[in-house]
């Protein structure tokens, strides 16, 4: 019998199989430089060294209406990619999504993101529970103001309301001094070396893939009291009854 120590590498599952999206909500169209691309592609590539397929969208590149339907050209818009982009995204078992900080809050493309993925929110899966449980969810944040933990909690609370699975440590982020200054990646050097940025980015990607693969290989979010068409048809997986006084 071994009598070597058990480590965590000896834990590790394999990620083969597994699809992360990565959605750009800079306010810069491409091929502009964009200091969130560039901290998402350091998240990216611990992904792709561990076998997951990484698919990456800029959105201010794509002709996103404004609304929350699934495709506002069926409500007036005379263009919307988003049910071409929708299709990727769903097709995904991880969703990050990198915004920069502007005036203390998640850019106004993240915004529209997640209302259009609000747009999704009454669709359901076989099992009858929303369309984006067994998927998980985080986000990264540049800038140079305060502001990322804010704008974490806006981004991951929205990700867990549409059925997203938040693991711990699901954010991290990068900000200079406070007022105006360089950005992330500026100059080739600027905030590549913080170690609390480095270390938080490797855990929230390690996190992620880690709840992907267990969401994964149970087959999804348990599906029992959280299915819809069961509540609708009068079943209350054992909510009190209320008092009749």
């Amino acid at each position: 019998m071994s009598t070597q120590p058990t480590t965590a590498a000896d834990d590790i599952r394999s990620f083969d199989g597994l699809r992360a999206m990565y959605i750009n909500c800079t306010l810069k169209l491409s091929p502009q430089s964009s200091h969130t691309q560039l901290l998402m592609d350091r998240s990216a590539a611990i992904m792709r060294t561990n076998g997951v397929e990484v698919d990456t969208i800029r959105a201010a590149d794509h002709r996103i209406a404004p609304g929350v339907y699934p495709d506002m050209t069926e409500h007036g818009a005379e263009a919307d990619d988003w049910p071409e982009l929708f299709e990727r995204v769903i097709a995904a078992d991880i969703l990050i999504l990198g915004t920069p900080i502007w005036l203390g809050d998640k850019s106004s493309v993240c915004t529209r993101v997640i209302e259009r993925l609000y747009a999704h929110g009454g669709d359901l899966n076989d099992h009858g529970q929303s369309r984006y449980y067994g998927r998980a969810g985080g986000c990264l944040i540049t800038g140079n103001e305060d502001g990322i933990k804010h704008c974490a909690m806006s981004i991951l609370y929205s990700l867990q309301h549409l059925g997203y699975t938040i693991p711990p440590q699901a954010d991290a982020g990068w900000i200079g001094e406070a007022g105006p200054g360089p950005s992330y990646g500026d100059d080739g050097t600027v905030g590549l070396d913080n170690d609390f940025t480095n270390r938080n980015t490797t855990f929230m990607t390690w996190n992620l893939m880690h709840a992907a693969r267990l969401l994964r290989d149970s087959g999804g979010f348990p599906a029992h009291g959280n299915q819809r068409p069961q509540w609708d048809a009068g079943a209350r997986f054992d909510y009190p009854a209320p008092e009749h006084r």
